[in-house]
């Protein structure tokens, strides 16, 4: 009975092996170890708040280069972030758009920086209710000095220029450093508004009406030009399928990938429910380790 149990236990691992590795066949994805992987769509998902574009680049890269992904759609769901690692995202979209079809799809919220990344693909499909917009740039300071002083703490600055320390918290902005840093942004929300235009095909006066911040739901952005459809994943992907020529179930290629464990790969390859599937796995695992009484001779 025993040696029966240890069998099946090997069998479920070396069948979930095989199957997050696709040995015999194809995985979900697509992917095969042997032979060429089927035709799939690649899914970027851009998710919180933008404070990184590495990850999200590289796996755009990814999929520029893997020939079998014949369309991707890019998931956000974001309320943006950082200008720079938008702005990085956006080029990395719009490079891929230049070699395949890229469709972005927007879902609770793709504002700011979130909608940034989006106008480099192809075309832009939103929710009515997705929050959206918002583009425009945004710097806060905060000023500690007199509460400092209240505690007998001064603080003093040397620079080699009168611009060099503007933003301090320990002390108030001159005039020419707040213009300083309000000609900064405005540069920065040039460039954003500017993308915006160039990729939405509007004019940069009816971008600079609306490039003021203000957020809105996708049915205005739809009837401002912002997005192109209104619909969820499942009609960007439905669309991505029919331009490209693609039928039935089609793998999706979902990534960044989320750094999960050997044994959660498995567990998921096969389908089983957590609870049955960790409880499995760690049988195995007091098995393999010893820590498994064996049943007493008779």
């Amino acid at each position: 009975m025993f040696g029966c149990l240890i069998a099946l236990a090997a069998v479920i691992l070396v069948s979930g092996i095989a199957a997050a590795f696709g040995v015999f066949g194809h995985s979900e994805e697509g992917e095969s170890l042997f032979g060429k992987s089927e035709a799939r769509i690649g899914v970027v998902r851009i998710e919180g708040p933008i404070v990184d574009a590495d990850e999200v680049v590289a796996f755009i890269r990814k999929l520029r280069e893997d020939d079998t992904v014949k369309g991707v759609i890019v998931r956000i769901n974001s309320p943006g972030g950082a200008f720079g690692p938008s702005q990085e995202m956006y080029m990395a979209v719009k490079k891929l758009a230049a070699k395949k079809l890229v469709v972005a799809s927007f879902s609770a919220v793709a504002a700011s920086g979130g909608y940034y990344a989006a106008c480099g693909a192809n075309r832009i499909f939103s929710n009515p209710g997705t929050i959206t917009g918002s583009i425009g740039v945004i710097t806060q300071l905060a000023n500690a000095k007199e509460l400092l002083q209240k505690l007998g703490v001064n603080f003093e600055s040397l620079t080699t220029g009168k611009l060099k320390d503007a933003g301090s918290p320990f002390k108030a902005l001159t005039d020419d450093q707040r213009a300083y840093l309000e000609g900064l942004i405005a540069d920065l929300n040039a460039q954003f508004s500017g993308d915006v235009a160039t990729e939405r095909k509007l004019s940069k006066e009816a971008v600079t009406l609306i490039a003021d911040g203000r957020a809105m739901t996708g049915a205005r952005a739809r009837a401002l030009g912002l997005v192109d459809e209104l619909g969820g994943q499942e009609e960007a992907v439905a669309y991505v399928k029919t331009k490209m020529g693609l039928t039935g179930e089609v793998p999706l290629l979902k990534g960044p990938k989320k750094k999960n464990s050997f044994f959660e790969k498995i567990s998921s390859a096969l389908h089983l429910p957590d609870a049955r599937g960790a409880a499995a796995l760690s049988a195995l695992a007091d098995v393999l380790e010893g820590q498994m009484p064996l049943p007493a001779s008779r």
